[in-house]
């Protein structure tokens, strides 16, 4: 069974094609970037085979994603010989709001739910539901299922979910925290207790998905009881370009001093923030870690601040759940990022973190156990694979 997975941005497509018959295969995978731009970009990687990258125009969604179709069919470069062969296609959906608390086999009225939600997530589900229609046209017989980012969290009881501003804006426009990543979050605290032997309904579990965008995750026997990210992607930890938690003083003062109105407020703190904003340097965090070592006072401070806010959310989701078993890192840098590793884990004794430094210092993409035999909490790099869990839902609710 070949199963398409789709996840649809507001000018990008990132695809993979995965045979779902025994034990699960990637056949191949690439990006459409720059869509509607004068000069996109489309990428394709057969599994064992040079990537190829083609650029030229495409105007929009629709265009993108033909090109995936012909390109994954096409007798020298394809990896099957008819679309007959694809037997559903699965999408990575942003934001299911109160609606959705598990994947589902996409129809009308989830279409509609999706669009609803658009309010939330302005940037992504519409997107989202241009991909999913999109298909409904190149592929009209085939079932298709959406996977939300936001379903891991409703176990997340009301006392962790709710904002300390009038109730009325709940019930009227379910203003609340849903949180985000949760594809990836099950996936690693699911795979850590795999590794380890664990049933993870035993096990207490604080997954850090650290990347561009970051968030952490208390799972408490194996659901949500609590995440970083809110009632959008901005808030938690410091990210990439996202300020992550803030005074909200301090967005009244410079919209005041500055005179920017709330499209430019939501520039500043998605785009403009984060180590990005503190460092004036990069967004990227191997760019950083370079200025740093050269001496930048300030690439070193916004290191320093994400890995404190890191350390922080650990501690007060270990008191949330009465202790840790297991503390799980994933995502570009949680696996590859060594120094960053060693920071946030340092000085953490009160919770029994002791890692190994020689092997974290070795260790980046790999599944690897980190901490020392004496350590209390066992700490974990643990490679995420969002697109395998949307695969894996996509096969049992479409047979």
């Amino acid at each position: 069974m070949n199963v398409l997975v789709l996840n649809c941005g507001s000018s990008s497509i990132k695809y993979q094609v995965l045979n779902m018959d025994a034990e699960p295969e990637l056949l191949a995978k690439g990006i459409v970037e720059k869509i509607g731009l004068t000069l996109g970009s489309f990428s394709y990687k057969l599994v064992g085979k040079d990537k190829i990258t083609i650029e030229k125009q495409i105007p929009n969604h629709s265009v993108g994603m033909d090109l995936i179709l012909k390109t994954i069919t096409d007798k020298a470069h394809g990896i099957l010989k008819s679309l007959n062969e694809i037997s559903a296609v699965g999408h990575r959906v942003a934001h299911g709001g109160e609606f959705f608390t598990e994947s589902i086999l996409i129809n009308k009225d989830v279409k509609e739910k999706i669009n609803k939600c658009s309010e939330l997530a302005p940037l992504h589900n519409p997107a989202n539901l241009i991909g999913i229609e999109t298909m409904e046209r190149l592929l009209p017989n085939v079932p298709q299922v959406a996977v939300f980012d936001t379903s891991f969290h409703h176990t997340m009881p009301a006392k962790a979910y709710t904002y300390a501003i009038p109730y009325k804006y709940y019930e009227d426009y379910k203003i609340r925290r849903y949180g985000f990543h949760g594809t990836s979050h099950k996936f690693v605290a699911e795979k850590a207790c795999n590794i380890l032997g664990y049933n993870i309904k035993d096990k207490k579990i604080i997954t850090c998905h650290l990347g561009n965008g970051a968030s952490i995750t208390a799972v408490n026997k194996g659901e949500s009881v609590d995440t970083s990210m809110g009632f959008t992607p901005v808030s938690g930890l410091v990210m990439g370009t996202r300020a992550g938690d803030l005074s909200l003083g301090v967005l009244l003062y410079i919209a005041e001093k500055e005179n920017l109105d709330i499209a430019g407020m939501n520039d500043l703190i998605n785009k403009k923030s984060g180590v990005l904003g503190i460092s004036g340097v990069s967004s990227d965090f191997r760019d950083l870690s370079k200025a740093s070592k050269k001496g930048n006072r300030r690439a070193t401070l916004a290191l320093d601040v994400f890995s404190y806010c890191v350390k922080k959310y650990i501690g007060a989701y270990a008191a949330v759940m009465n202790g840790v078993d297991i503390i799980v890192f994933t995502g570009g840098i949680g696996e590859n990022d060594t120094e960053v590793r060693e920071e946030i884990c340092k000085d953490m004794n009160y919770l029994g973190i002791k890692i190994d430094n020689k092997i974290n210092s070795k260790s980046r993409g790999d599944d690897t156990i980190l901490n020392t035999p004496d350590s209390k909490t066992k700490v974990l790099l643990v490679t995420t694979d969002e697109e395998l869990v949307i695969a894996m839902d996509t096969v049992r609710l479409s047979k």
